[in-house]
């Protein structure tokens, strides 16, 4: 697959500690795209310092809605899509170029590593993403405070990695877990299916329980020393706001009905 035929599209808001390692590594791309929220840092300074960059911005409501956006910047056939965080392997570049010019598929699906301050985890919680499709085949959808693309035909998988090394402040870390956990409790509460992971976290107890001890020992994370253990708890933090915020609406939900819920109440 010849790389003039795939654009880039990355996200971007306050990013200044990872755009550079990000387009640092799509120096290939004859234009990428970036579609800026209005970063009050360094981000886009960072990011039009690369020529091949074309930087638009929009108001933030959703992420699905912003790839949308996104998409509708680009006329190339193919769509690399990467957060502001993702890190492209050299062998994942080279695994591209070497794609038939005309897969018999519309994307391919790539895993990733998970660096903790730029040291390579053994496991991660992170799945297999569609980072590579047609563009005129793909849409994104919201789901919970994430978001999906949905490609129109069969999707193949990419056997080299992507690194995603988010290198952002723990207190911005903090606050994003916060936002995310109430969008993913109403994920939860209006959901008629759910998969198996999301049945266990809408329990509000094996989530937390359970995600500790799949990372350290089910990843082997434990091996990999503090890096591993800071993911872990993580992790396990994330669980934790999640579980507390569901059971928060469950319980409040619970009280309106009882007329004034106060019973128990000293």
């Amino acid at each position: 697959m010849e790389l003039t035929s795939i654009t880039p599209l990355i996200l971007t808001y306050n990013e200044e500690a990872n755009i550079d390692r990000t387009l640092g590594r799509l120096t290939w791309a004859d234009r990428v795209v970036v579609v800026d929220s209005y970063s009050t840092d360094a981000t886009v300074d960072i990011a039009t310092s690369y020529d091949s960059v074309d930087l638009v911005q929009r108001e933030f409501d959703h992420f699905a809605d912003q790839c949308n956006y996104g998409l509708e910047q680009i006329d190339a056939e193919w769509v690399l899509s990467l957060d502001a965080d993702y890190v492209c392997s050299n062998a994942l570049i080279d695994e591209i170029h070497t794609l038939p010019e005309r897969p018999s598929v519309n994307g391919f699906a790539a895993e990733f590593v998970y660096c903790v301050f730029g040291k390579p985890l053994r496991g991660t919680l992170y799945p297999p993403r569609t980072v590579l499709y047609r563009r005129e085949t793909a849409e994104y959808h919201r789901d919970g405070h994430g978001h999906r693309v949905q490609v129109e035909g069969d999707i193949g998988s990419l056997e080299a990695p992507i690194y995603h090394d988010d290198r952002k402040s723990l207190a911005r870390w903090f606050d994003n877990q916060r936002q995310y956990a109430r969008l993913e409790a109403n994920k939860l509460r209006a959901a008629d299916e759910l998969d198996l992971p999301d049945r266990l976290r809408k329990t509000d107890v094996w989530g937390p329980l359970l995600v500790p001890l799949y990372c350290l020992f089910r990843k082997g994370l434990i091996l990999d020393g503090w890096p591993g253990w800071y993911y872990t708890l993580q992790r396990t933090y994330a669980e934790l706001v999640i579980a507390l915020t569901h059971l928060d609406a469950h319980l409040r939900d619970a009280g309106d009905g009882d007329g004034n819920g106060t019973e128990g109440t000293p």
